[in-house]
């Protein structure tokens, strides 16, 4: 399933995919991409963009990141303009409370959670708000910069010095999350001190573990190097189905074009 770039305003390339992997029965990632219907909105708003990767068993997993995707764009549709990252952090935690409610609703569901990492582009700024090991990626000019780090047990080792970042992709003990949306009492998201500024022909990768754990930097810059954003998505999930994909795969790309 992919967004259809024809319906995107100008200024931006837009592509999605998402994959259940070959040794998953269902995909509990979720995905999206908004932007208004008027210009005059998307100049105050910009556009939004969400990956989220749910835990937690077959319906609650699915759930959870529906619930995270669903209530980042009520937030941010219906929220005021101008301060997106405060809109953003307020979209993430309210998401965090709506999935304990459903939780609580539905207690099969306990213990349902998810990752979320939720990008705004405003003319030519980048904002964005982070919660869990799903990654953003800004690619320019042949270089890769992570713009997330990752909450996790083997994040916490990476950055005390622990483990070196190029060990932590096959760490055996990567999955487990030290930070996710309806875990926990409360939630605090990464935001940036400062927006990002952008330029034409930048590439944004917003995409699961399913496929940063089975692709390198190296190859994500490839792909969207050498193919417009359609054909990179198919190219990157093609390349973790043939390293095994035990996992979800879910990559959404961006590319400012003016």
């Amino acid at each position: 399933m992919a967004v259809d770039c024809k319906s995107v305003k100008p200024g931006i390339e837009v592509a999605c995919l998402t994959d259940v992997g070959l040794q998953r029965t269902n995909n509990e990632d979720s995905y999206l991409y908004w932007e208004p219907d008027s210009d005059e909105e998307l100049e105050r708003h910009g556009r939004l963009a969400v990956v989220a990767d749910g835990m937690g068993g077959y319906e609650g997993g699915q759930e959870a990141s529906r619930l995270a995707v669903e209530t980042v764009r009520e937030i941010y549709r219906n929220g005021p303009a101008g301060d997106p990252v405060r809109t953003l952090t307020e979209a993430l935690t309210t998401a965090h409370l709506n999935i304990q409610n459903y939780a609580q609703e539905h207690p099969e569901l306990q213990g349902m959670g998810t990752t979320c990492t939720a990008v705004s582009v405003i003319d030519h700024r980048l904002f964005f708000a982070h919660v869990g090991d799903s990654r953003l990626y800004q690619i320019r000019a042949g270089s890769a910069s992570r713009l997330t780090r990752d909450h996790s047990y083997v994040g916490r080792l990476v950055e005390s010095g622990i483990v070196r970042s190029e060990d932590a992709e096959s760490h055996p003990q990567r999955h487990i999350l030290t930070a996710a949306l309806g875990s926990g009492k409360d939630v605090e998201p990464d935001v940036p001190e400062l927006p990002i500024s952008l330029q034409k022909g930048d590439t944004l990768i917003l995409c699961t573990d399913g496929l940063w754990s089975l692709v390198s930097e190296q190859e994500l810059i490839r792909a969207v190097k050498t193919n417009p954003p359609a054909q990179a998505c198919k190219a990157l999930v093609n390349m973790a189905l043939e390293r095994g994909a035990p996992d979800n795969i879910t990559v959404l790309i961006l590319r400012i074009s003016t």
